[in-house]
């Protein structure tokens, strides 16, 4: 169970700018707009991930991830209503934190494989969840939260919240990061705005017109399409000799 130095810094880093930063800016997005608005919003996380290997020269900016990311902006435009008049009333900090939480989502998809490639993913799960722990226990300390006097109801529901909504994602997320590479990781990853859209449809009762579907399409067509492989030379065959 012993990190060095380095890493118990990077678990940090991972926990404070990764895990904390996401969830945090990801619920203050859906308390300010919507669930559909700010998922959406976080999943142009595979578009800054591609800007930031352009700009660190591991990546070209190719013709195709271009159109990627014009079509990331079109769509996100569409799904805060930019092109529609009348009746949407733009939250500016709900956006401003949707897309932190896009930051954070693509920085703990770059810098989670730097550990998970030298630690098995429960002991550096174990450090992040430590460290988040102690974070949130001195922005919002043990006697402020007692002090709220929640019912037995609500702390059950806050025990559920926390094991589905954070312990079982992050550990299966943390696995995919073990097995795949960033890239397959992410894209797959890309499901989870179908399927939040859809139960905030059909369970919350929130509307979407059509053009926030056809904004939604658009950026999820971006976030798959900006991270496939570049076609490379077709492979001369040889025929073996007899």
């Amino acid at each position: 169970m012993r990190f060095s130095g380095v890493d118990l810094a990077r678990a940090l880093a991972l926990a404070i700018f990764g895990m904390v930063a996401s969830n945090y800016f990801y619920y203050l997005a859906i308390q300010k707009t919507n669930v559909s608005t700010a998922i959406v919003l976080q999943y142009t996380a595979p578009v800054w991930v591609l800007l930031y290997m352009v700009l660190r020269g591991r990546q070209r900016a190719t013709l195709m991830k271009v159109i990627s990311v014009a079509l990331a902006i079109v769509g996100i435009s569409l799904v805060i209503g930019l092109f529609h008049e009348g009746g949407f009333r733009m939250d500016t900090l709900g956006l401003i934190a949707a897309e932190v939480a896009a930051f954070s989502f693509a920085f703990y998809n770059v810098y989670a494989p730097s550990l998970l490639d030298h630690h098995d993913r429960w002991k550096v799960l174990l450090y992040v969840f430590v460290w988040t722990a102690l974070f949130w226990m001195v922005i919002n300390p043990p006697w402020k939260i007692m002090a709220a006097h929640y019912s037995g109801a609500q702390w059950l529901f806050l025990a559920v919240f926390a094991v589905m909504s954070i312990l079982l994602p992050f550990s299966f997320y943390f696995a995919g990061l073990q097995n795949l590479d960033p890239t397959r990781a992410i894209v797959t990853s890309c499901l989870e705005p179908v399927f939040s859209i859809l139960i905030a449809f059909f369970a919350l009762g929130e509307t979407m017109r059509g053009s926030q579907i056809v904004g939604i399409v658009l950026v999820l067509s971006a976030t798959v399409l900006v991270q496939l492989p570049e076609k490379q030379d077709a492979a001369v065959v040889v025929e073996p000799i007899e």
